[in-house]
């Protein structure tokens, strides 16, 4: 038994009203593609400035250990405390907390024993950040290693895109400078 001919007519007119109205199309489209290019867009964004960020921070580290490569640090006698505040803040931009969120680390090594003797411990431990920080610049021709950290928070991690390497959605930023002191007076 075959559908009389009006059903037909009838079905084969609503198909054509369904395939002719476009109405809410474009609507409905954008919600299904929405939500992954707004991650996407986030994500992107949140990488760019976590790469700005870490490339402020090595700026300010070379400006800081310069003053410790030619014994400026050494003959103003500064301590820790003194160096970040006087010496690396100065230079740390807007985008770090300088007071509570840069860490120094600054270890000398004989120059005698060369480059190689170098050691350097990492500062995670079981995803969390371990302030093992000392300030030693060193004297005259020493093999000084002079380190920033900052833990940058992160906002896209939950999302499904995540570049933390620290509990609590934050990714550790550091810079490293090795260099050997200049012979100073």
């Amino acid at each position: 038994m075959s559908p009389s001919p009006r059903f037909r007519i009838a079905a084969a007119r609503a198909a054509n009203r369904f395939r002719g109205n476009k109405r809410g199309s474009a609507a409905v489209e954008f919600a299904l593609v929405a939500p992954m290019f707004f991650a996407l867009l986030f994500a992107i964004i949140e990488t760019g400035l976590v790469f700005f960020a870490s490339q402020s921070l090595e700026t300010a580290l070379q400006d800081s250990a310069r003053t410790i490569l030619t014994g400026q640090a050494q003959v103003a006698k500064y301590d820790k405390q003194g160096f970040k505040k006087d010496v690396v803040c100065p230079h740390v931009s807007a985008l770090f907390d300088c007071a509570n969120g840069i860490f120094v680390d600054v270890q000398s090594y004989p120059s005698s024993s060369g480059f190689g003797s170098v050691a350097i411990s990492d500062p995670v431990t079981g995803g969390s950040f371990v302030d093992n920080t000392k300030y030693s610049p060193g004297g005259p021709g020493d093999i000084v290693v002079v380190r920033l950290f900052y833990q940058w928070p992160l906002f896209v991690t939950g999302l499904g895109y995540n570049i933390a390497n620290l509990s609590g959605g934050k990714r550790l930023l550091s810079a490293t400078a090795a260099f050997k002191n200049e012979p100073y007076s």
